[in-house]
């Protein structure tokens, strides 16, 4: 299988583009992605259509070790990742198709720069329209970098400490948490890993 390196968007190169995702590029079918956390608000990444999915099979969690965004080799902190189990809420977002390839190159090298720790995997999510198909980036269990099935009190003391280049750690899970309020998205899980950090934020030391 030949393989493409798309340029990277960050400091880090980007894992390369299987053949079966390269392919895409010149797709005359819909693509969409299931989108479970920065991408469901950012305003900056085009999206043709977007309606509320429900994935089965994989759930929200703050799973995978940021050594460089929310945490430093010495600290790290977590971030989120679509780990087995369960189910997530979020969005189904079908790329444009006049500037698929454009839109593909990024997203893959926006998701990627930590190489091999998610599969893009094409799922099946539910919404209002019934069922489609989705690309999904799901973790890779046997990453160096999957923190696996933390405690929650074991999350939050990670979070609650770390710092990386785009700032504290706690403030992404504290962003997290209202965008998805913002979104009609309730994670109780999430709001119960906030509401254990900002105790120990606000602890006497």
């Amino acid at each position: 299988m030949n393989d493409v390196v798309r340029p990277s968007m960050s400091d880090g190169l980007p894992d390369p583009m299987p053949a079966e995702i390269t392919a895409l590029r010149e797709s005359t079918a819909p693509v969409w992605i299931f989108a479970y956390g920065s991408l469901m608000w950012d305003p900056d990444f085009p999206r043709a259509e977007a309606e509320p999915a429900l994935l089965s099979g994989y759930h929200r969690s703050f799973c995978l070790y940021s050594y460089d965004y929310r945490g430093t080799g010495m600290r790290p902190g977590l971030t989120l990742g679509l780990d087995r189990g369960g189910a997530c809420r979020g969005i189904a977002l079908r790329l444009p198709s006049k500037t698929l390839a454009a839109q593909l190159d990024s997203l893959w090298a926006r998701e990627m720069t930590a190489p091999r720790v998610y599969d893009m995997r094409l799922l099946p999510v539910r919404t209002a329209c019934g069922s489609r198909k989705a690309f999904s980036f799901t973790v890779r269990r046997d990453h160096a970098d999957y923190a696996g099935r933390l405690s929650p009190e074991a999350a939050a003391r990670i979070i609650a400490g770390a710092t990386g280049r785009r700032g504290a750690c706690r403030d992404y899970l504290a962003d997290t948490v209202s965008h998805l309020a913002g979104l009609g998205i309730a994670d109780a899980s999430l709001q119960r890993l906030a509401k254990r950090v900002e105790a120990l934020a606000t602890a006497p030391a």
